[in-house]
């Protein structure tokens, strides 16, 4: 019995979780009223162009000021504060450089929905992860830390720093890499040319994880930098 009821109230917090996301997502910053007027729309377009690059699906919505709805303007020109980040809960100010030029800040809600990854079972500190280790869910990033784990690569060839529970998003503080070589450690250097391969020694300078550079020092005592291939040699780069 007090398993199912546990399981319920778990079941009513991840319930009571996506309600509140889903109003967040609605109500515009504040819980103020949106933003009408002819100014609005040039405030939202400036705000398209300056998230193009998020990794995600960008809404906006914004609020009318606390002093009322903009004046009219036939130039408006949206501007954002110093230190501004467009994530979140953002100001965003308006100039006004036609008739009496006044300038006013307008309060937006930028929510990006995308994917972020979670731990699908507890993990320990020190474990290696594997693909079963993590799942993928959809949500709104702004609402989670901002090291919050979006790209699958960040997965692989790391352990976990910290104990992360079962359901918890992953974040990059959490893992480090594994380190396929130390630092001293003897290593196969390959150099490849056109038709030809050419193999050497020498020892790692650095530790180093795949796909990482690397300088070695040869046995003859010039210094190579090259990458750390999956099977413990180091690719010489050009």
């Amino acid at each position: 019995m007090s398993t199912h009821i546990s399981l319920h109230r778990q079941a009513s917090a991840v319930l009571l979780m996506a309600l509140a996301t889903a109003a967040v997502l609605a109500t515009p910053a504040h819980g103020a009223a949106p933003l009408s007027g002819k100014v609005a729309p040039v405030i939202e377009q400036f705000l398209v162009r300056q998230t193009a690059g998020l990794p995600g699906k960008v809404s906006i919505s914004l609020s009318t000021p606390r002093s009322g709805e903009l004046p009219p303007c036939e130039t408006a020109e949206p501007f954002l504060p110093s230190g501004a980040r467009l994530w979140g809960k953002v100001s965003v100010g308006v100039r006004c450089n036609s008739g009496p030029p006044w300038i006013r800040y307008v309060q937006a809600y930028i929510a990006v929905q995308g994917s972020y990854y979670v731990a699908a079972r507890a993990i320990d500190a020190g474990q290696a992860l594997a693909p079963g280790d993590t799942e993928m869910r959809e949500g709104d990033l702004t609402l989670l830390p901002h090291s919050v784990v979006v790209d699958p690569a960040q997965l692989n060839g790391v352990i976990a720093s910290n104990r992360i529970a079962s359901g918890m998003p992953i974040r990059r503080e959490l893992l480090r890499e594994v380190f396929l070589l130390r630092q001293g450690q003897t290593v196969k250097v390959l150099t490849q040319g056109a038709g030809y391969m050419v193999s050497g020694e020498g020892k790692a300078m650095t530790h180093a994880a795949v796909g990482a550079l690397v300088q070695v020092k040869m046995q003859s005592g010039q210094v190579l930098s090259g990458i750390v291939r999956p099977d413990g040699s180091v690719e010489r780069s050009n």
